[in-house]
């Protein structure tokens, strides 16, 4: 007596593609979903973070963070109204100065212990095709003919640095609006270009929000 084996039909083997397609879909979207939580956080917390301890700072002491020696700027900087060019990552006295007043530092996900390098200053960042420790700059720079105090910041993952920009402007464009990329070696120069480079060619790029 034979037995005779039954296969799958059309109808069975397509409800099978279906449902494995709405599994990866759904995978997809949870991933996509994290990401975008992960961005949020590291705007809220580092670069909005900085922001608002900056106009805290010049709310109590009517002096801008960072602005010569007294606020935490740089020995030889003069007070000008103008962030002195302060690696966050490696010094800090700007910190000592937000808690001199009884202000809080920006918190970070990298440790390190208050008034030890780079207390508030660095922030590690994972993208979706690489994570990269970013440091912080207060510095200055001339837009569009006006001075601005901005936070820069190194090797910011590609594609995060897009979605920051999204956040900040309402669109994702590298050479306009508050949120900028920054060529490191032109000394702050910010592209006339429009474009950010793609995130599958390039895994961070610098960048700048203005404060």
């Amino acid at each position: 007596m034979s037995t005779q084996r039954k296969g799958f039909t059309l109808v069975e083997l397509s409800i099978v593609l279906i449902i494995i397609g709405l599994i990866i879909g759904g995978v997809l979207k949870g991933t996509d979903l994290i990401n975008s939580a992960k961005q949020k956080k590291f705007y809220n917390t580092f670069i909005k973070g900085w922001q608002i301890a900056v106009n805290q700072y010049q709310d109590r002491t009517g002096l801008v963070l960072g602005d010569g020696p007294a606020n935490g700027g740089l020995p030889a900087g003069i007070v000008n109204g103008a962030f002195d060019n302060v690696n966050l990552g490696t010094s800090n006295t700007v910190q000592a100065r937000l808690r001199a007043i009884g202000l809080d530092v920006p918190v970070t996900n990298t440790g390190g212990s208050a008034g030890v390098p780079p207390d508030g200053g660095t922030y590690s960042v994972e993208g979706k095709r690489s994570t990269s420790l970013v440091t912080g700059w207060l510095d200055s720079l001339a837009i569009n003919g006006t001075n601005k105090n901005v936070l820069y910041m190194t090797a910011v993952p590609t594609d995060v640095a897009l979605a920051i920009d999204t956040m900040v402007d309402g669109t994702a464009d590298a050479g306009l609006g508050s949120c900028r990329q920054w060529n490191a070696g032109a000394a702050g120069a910010t592209p006339t270009t429009l474009a950010w480079p793609s995130a599958e060619t390039t895994a961070t790029v610098n960048m700048l929000v203005v404060l």
